[in-house]
Parts: C-alpha cells; sequence; structure tokens
C-alpha cells in the first residue's frame, strides 16, 4: 500500500494549536505524530490529540443526513436516513418557517470552538446567517470575561511572547494547569527553571502543574483579584514599583496608587484565606525579580469578579515594568497579535447583513425556556406585553448548532433540556458522532473531521498560523461545514457571491495583505504571522493597542457597564453561604465534549467524581468510592467521592467534559451551575456555585 504523509493542523480549542504529520494509506490516516519542525510543538502531542485518529476512523462516526421520526430525545433509534436534497430541504423548510412566522430574528445559529479553524469554524455559517438577519449570538461561554478585560486595559489579548518566557527569572503560571490545558508552554517554563527561573503556581486545587512547581499558592476560588491587588500594594511599600514606566507608558496610575492604599497584604490575605506570610513572601519575590512571566489561565475568569481579577492580576506587571524585558509582562491570549480576520471571513463588507439582536451563548437555557436579552433594537410596541411577560421578542423557534455540543456543556442544563425539547422549536445539528445534542435534533447532517477539509487555524497562545490542507477521504456522505451552509443558502434561495465562496478563497480573503500567501503555506504549512519576534519585548516602550499606545489602569468607558473604571476587586456572587464552593476543572483526556464519547480517553478519565478534602468529607460521613448525588437548587448530578486533599476545605471539584446521556442519572456538572453574568462581558459563572451532598 502507498504511504503518504501530510501536515495539517489540530483544530480543536486549546491555545498550543499543534501542527501534526498524519501518515496515511489509501486515503485513510492510520498514525499521527507532532511535527518535530515546528518552534511550539517541537514533535510532541498531547495525550488526548494522540489518540485523535480513533475519533476520525471511530465506527461512531456520522456519514448520512438523518432526519427525526420519532420523539425528541429519544436518541438516534427515533432517526431514519436521508438523502443529501432531502435533509437539505427539510432545513430550509424549517428555517422559512420560523422566518414567516416570527421573522429571522428567530433563528439563532449557536456555535463555539469545536474547530477553530477560520474556515470550518467562523466563516460560511456566520455569513449566511448574518445575511437573512437572524439573531446574532455573542460568544460568551470561554473567553468573554478575559478578552473584555484585557480590551480595557491593554487596548487587546496581548501579552508578553510565549517562546520568550525562558528569559523570565520568576514565572507566576496563575489558574494556569499547564500539563492539561497548555502543554506546549511546560517545556520553556522548564527551560527558564534550567536557566535559574523559580516558578509559582496560583491555583485552588492541586493540579498537576501546580505538584511540580516550585511554589502553590491555593487561595479560595474567585478571589484572584484581592491577591494581585495585594501583591501591587506589597511591592509598593518595598519601593519597587517602576514610577518611571508607569509614568511613560500607564493611564490611571495616580488614581491606582490610591487604591492600593486600601489593600494591605493583611486585608487581601484574609479575603483570599490564607496567611499573610505568604503573600510577603511572593510580594517579595516580585519586587526583585526581574524579568516576571505572569501567565494568566481561563479557568479563574469563570466568577461574578472576573474581569475584574483579570484586570488586576494583568496590571501587576504594569506596576513592576516588566514589559521593559524580554519575557517579561503577562500573558493571557495571544489572538490580538494576528491580523484580525473577522471582517473578510465572518462579515464580509460587501454582504448585506440587516440588524438584528444579540443574544448571549450563555443563557441559551433561559431564551430557549421564554427569556431573552433585550433586543438590540427598539422594541416593538406590539410586543411590550411579550417583553414584559419576559418572553423573547420574537421567541427562537429555530436552532442551528455547530462546532458546540450545549447539551453537555452550556449552563442550567435541566432548563436547556426542557427548552430543547419543545415541539414548536426546529433544530438542526452539523456533527462528526451522535452527541447529547443530536438527541433533540430535527435533522442531524454529518460533518467532516480536521483531515478531510481545507481550514486555516491561528493560536490564542502562540504566534504561527497554520494550513490544513484535506488528506483523507470522507466517510460515506460527510460534507464540511462549509459546503452545507452553501447548500442551505442555495436552498433558501439565497445567491449573493460571498456565500458561494469556495474554501479556498475564503482562506486567501483571511491571509490577504497578510505577510505571507497561500501558495507559501501550502508549500512550508505554517509560519509565523504576527510582527512579535522570538526574544523580544513587544511592549518595552508601550505602544499597545490602544488610542494613546498606553495602558489603561482607568477606563472611564466601563462606567457605562456598571462596572469600576478602575482596576479593582469583585468578590464571588456565592462568597458566603452553605455547603461547599465547587470547581469543575479541565481533565487531561477531555477537551470541552471533544472527547466524551471515545472508550479510550473514557476509560484514562474514569466514571464522574466528585473530590473533597478528608474535612469536608468526614463532616458529611463520607468515604473513598462513596455514590452520591451532587445538588443545588438548580439541579443535580451523580459522582463517586474521591477523599484527597488536592483542594483546599471548602471546595469540592469535579472534571468537566462528560456527556450527560454517558454519565450516571443522566446529568453532568452543568446541572447545578448557575446562569449569572461576570461582571464583564456577559461571561458565564461556571465555578461561581455552591453544592451540597447526599449519598445515593
Amino acid at each position: 500500500m502507498a504511504r503518504t504523509t501530510h501536515r495539517g493542523a489540530c483544530p480543536l480549542d486549546c491555545p498550543d494549536t499543534c501542527t501534526w504529520q498524519l501518515t496515511v494509506e489509501d486515503g485513510r490516516a492510520v498514525e499521527i505524530r507532532g511535527d518535530a519542525d515546528h518552534p511550539f510543538t517541537q514533535g510532541v502531542l498531547c495525550g488526548k490529540v494522540n489518540r485523535y485518529l480513533d475519533a476520525v476512523n471511530g465506527p461512531d462516526r456520522l456519514t448520512q443526513p438523518m432526519i427525526r421520526v420519532g420523539p425528541k430525545g429519544a436518541g438516534p433509534i427515533a432517526f431514519r436516513p436521508a438523502s443529501w436534497e432531502e435533509a437539505i430541504g427539510r432545513v430550509a423548510a424549517g428555517l422559512t418557517a420560523s422566518i414567516d412566522r416570527h421573522g429571522p430574528e428567530s433563528i439563532l445559529p449557536f456555535y463555539f470552538a469545536g474547530t477553530m479553524g477560520d474556515v470550518q469554524g467562523y466563516s460560511m455559517g456566520q455569513r449566511l446567517f448574518a445575511h437573512l438577519g437572524a439573531s446574532q449570538l455573542r460568544t460568551t461561554i470561554c473567553t468573554a470575561a478575559a478578552n473584555a478585560a484585557l480590551q480595557s486595559l491593554y487596548g487587546g489579548m496581548v501579552g508578553f511572547e510565549p517562546e520568550s518566557i525562558v528569559e523570565a527569572r520568576l514565572i507566576v503560571l496563575w489558574g494556569a494547569n499547564l500539563l492539561s490545558t497548555h502543554l506546549h508552554l511546560w517545556p520553556f517554563v522548564q527551560e527558564a527553571r534550567r536557566r535559574g527561573a523559580h516558578v509559582v503556581a496560583i491555583d485552588p486545587l492541586r493540579t498537576d502543574t501546580a505538584g511540580r512547581s516550585d511554589t502553590h499558592i491555593a487561595p479560595l476560588p474567585g478571589t484572584d483579584g484581592a491577591l494581585a491587588l495585594g501583591l501591587m500594594r506589597h511591592v509598593v511599600d518595598a519601593g519597587a514599583a517602576d514610577r518611571e514606566w508607569l509614568d511613560a507608558h500607564v493611564d490611571g496610575w495616580p488614581e491606582f496608587e490610591q487604591r492600593l492604599a486600601e489593600w494591605p497584604v493583611e486585608r487581601a490575605a484574609a479575603e483570599c484565606g490564607l496567611d499573610p506570610a505568604v503573600l510577603r513572601d511572593l510580594g517579595d519575590r516580585i519586587a526583585t525579580t526581574r524579568p516576571t512571566a505572569i501567565k494568566v489561565g481561563l479557568g479563574l475568569q469563570r466568577h461574578a469578579g472576573a474581569g475584574q481579577a483579570v484586570r488586576a492580576i494583568c496590571a501587576l506587571p504594569l506596576v513592576t515594568g516588566d514589559f521593559r524585558y524580554p519575557g517579561g509582562g503577562a500573558l493571557c491570549m495571544t489572538s490580538g497579535h494576528f491580523p484580525n480576520p473577522a471582517a473578510p471571513v465572518m462579515r464580509p463588507v460587501d454582504l448585506p447583513q440587516p440588524p438584528a439582536r444579540e443574544i448571549n451563548m450563555s443563557r441559551l437555557a433561559a431564551v430557549l425556556t421564554g427569556e431573552a436579552d433585550p433586543p438590540a433594537r427598539e422594541i416593538n410596541m406590539s410586543r411590550l406585553a411579550a417583553v414584559l411577560t419576559g418572553e423573547a421578542d420574537p421567541p427562537v423557534t429555530s436552532l442551528v448548532v455547530f462546532d458546540t455540543n450545549p447539551a453537555a456543556t452550556v449552563p442550567d442544563q435541566t432548563r436547556l433540556r426542557t427548552g430543547l425539547l419543545r415541539a414548536d422549536l426546529f433544530t438542526t445539528v452539523l456533527e462528526q458522532r451522535w452527541t447529547d445534542t443530536c438527541d433533540y435534533a430535527d435533522v442531524v447532517l454529518p460533518a467532516t473531521m480536521q483531515p478531510e477539509h481545507l481550514d486555516l487555524v491561528s493560536s490564542y497562545g502562540h504566534h504561527y498560523t497554520t494550513l490544513n490542507l484535506p488528506a483523507t477521504t470522507p466517510p460515506g456522505d460527510a460534507l464540511p461545514n462549509t459546503e452545507i451552509f452553501r447548500r442551505i443558502a442555495a436552498a433558501l434561495g439565497l445567491h449573493h457571491p460571498r456565500l458561494r465562496d469556495s474554501d479556498e478563497e475564503i482562506v486567501r480573503q483571511v491571509l490577504a495583505g497578510g505577510p505571507v500567501t497561500f501558495e507559501e503555506l501550502a508549500e512550508r504549512t505554517y509560519a509565523r504571522t504576527t510582527g512579535v519576534a522570538v526574544g523580544s519585548a513587544p511592549f518595552a516602550k508601550g505602544g499597545f493597542p490602544t488610542a494613546n499606545g498606553r495602558a489603561r489602569l482607568h477606563q472611564p468607558a466601563l462606567a457605562e457597564q456598571g462596572v469600576d473604571p478602575l482596576v479593582g476587586y469583585t468578590p464571588p456572587a456565592e462568597r458566603h453561604g452553605d455547603g461547599l464552593v465547587l470547581i469543575a476543572a479541565a481533565g487531561r483526556f477531555f477537551l470541552n465534549s471533544t472527547f466524551g464519547s471515545l472508550p479510550w480517553h473514557e476509560k484514562k478519565m474514569g466514571p464522574p467524581r466528585i473530590h473533597l478534602h478528608p474535612d469536608d468529607a468526614a463532616a458529611r460521613g463520607l468515604a473513598d468510592g462513596d455514590e452520591v448525588r451532587v445538588h443545588n437548587t438548580n439541579g443535580a448530578f451523580d459522582a463517586a467521592v474521591q477523599v484527597d486533599d488536592a483542594a483546599r476545605p471548602g471546595v469540592a471539584f469535579t472534571f468537566k467534559a462528560y456527556w450527560a446521556k454517558r454519565s450516571p442519572g443522566g446529568n453532568t456538572v452543568n446541572a447545578v451551575t448557575a446562569v449569572r453574568d461576570a461582571d464583564l462581558g456577559g461571561a458565564p459563572t461556571f465555578h461561581d456555585t455552591r453544592i451540597e451532598l447526599s449519598p445515593r
């Protein structure tokens, strides 16, 4: 058999965006490995993606369109196979019926990061629904709070150059479990360590990363902002604030210095549940060590005070002047260093797009059961009664789901299931395998996977863009997302040229005017597409992407959102209350819900467990292995107790990304997560949850 090798890009929701090499025999991928030449991948794939071909070649791949003939929620037995012509016709009829009854805003496209590609993830579907005038999705579920915080502070999602972290002499991994969620940064951290760096992990849990760091600090969940303020106060008291750099490159320093006067170490330590000596020790290190690099994870922004927490943490290197030095400063995401492809890809300027309301994706359960965010336009007076009684205006009667599995991943799972079961809701799902969400669909359309289609993938953790060329044959009748949406557009009678662009044309539109061409990427697969060089200090002389190039400790525009314009602290919503604080952490072998049905990954993760500190287990008469119901007023899920001291007393944790249908009791941790917004970005508050446990 002929064996060929093809480079491609991992499409998953991970900052590492690895370049891989596929070995293909007769149109089938038979081996996958990391690209040894890629500066960030360095020949290594994570434990999840090492078994990616289990998903690509799995017997559970969807290979033909399916149309529901039985009750919603019953699973595949309620569906029959269909031709593409029949299935697309059914989708077009469902969307048209919604438009005829309630207008185009009754259609809601629901998508996220099942693929991070500019083509398959963020192009044709968004174009189609924008052109229709469908409700716009506010994609809040992951990075919205951090994004808003970084926009307010730095002017964008920017920070130090990640490979340059080897130059740092103090590395603070703040809520960043690299070994599970950012594996390929860890070798750079280890290199810095070999050069003498001290590594500190700040995390309420003793994660794998925390266990391998030099120091682990475990604040109470949701108190990261207070910790950052206390550390900055200690730096100021130590005379280590870089006033020259602050004066030259930061707005709002005088006002912020006054705020720090309100945050002595003792107050911050009490808020965080820490010994003041812990803050003083880390404060001394920060005050005396240049450069210090702070890598900010995303889990810490799942609290009510998420935006202010990210602002405060990322303000710390402004106070110390660490951006002067290669490897110094703070970094949450690198996305702001890339040219923004949103305009040419998602919303081409020559494609007519009627104004439409915006709906927060984190509130899908509420939207589908009669509540919606306020319309992004004047309220129709004839619908005033509906608005005043909390109904959507108009109701969402068509849902089109792609690149996500909301039945497993969205908060308020019990109410969401009620919404998905609505008889008047027409749901279309584009999928690669039969997920929880497919059970509630009216039409399921089989989508290709990464080795089978063209895509372009940038990163939010490094500075390389990778072209993914199709290398294998799709199973059965599976089609790329882009082709599915082109067919839906044609069936709706929409023929604008931007709805017919080929995948290659879309890639060329993204790359237009950039530093690399399609032909160059086709030849060498990946390229550095930002102007930030390895070993550089991109903000040594300011130049932040704000109007005046200065960072902003005070951002007046935030007052319009009801947020303190000055960097500060918002405590967790469930700071006080009965029960245990619950964290739903990322596991080593699941990634969102992508691998939740694969046997090898399920075996590595094991069944759902609730981890309790020995003190909390003893207080409830629970022992290792006991079966319990984890519950609060929102709902409940079932799990087995695991007693360990990975979390401090008063804090419990479990792992996210299990599928509901494959979990005991039919629920996941999202059955207990409340629906509320963080202080910035409309972000959800998955970790701002209290629970109690009862024996089963």
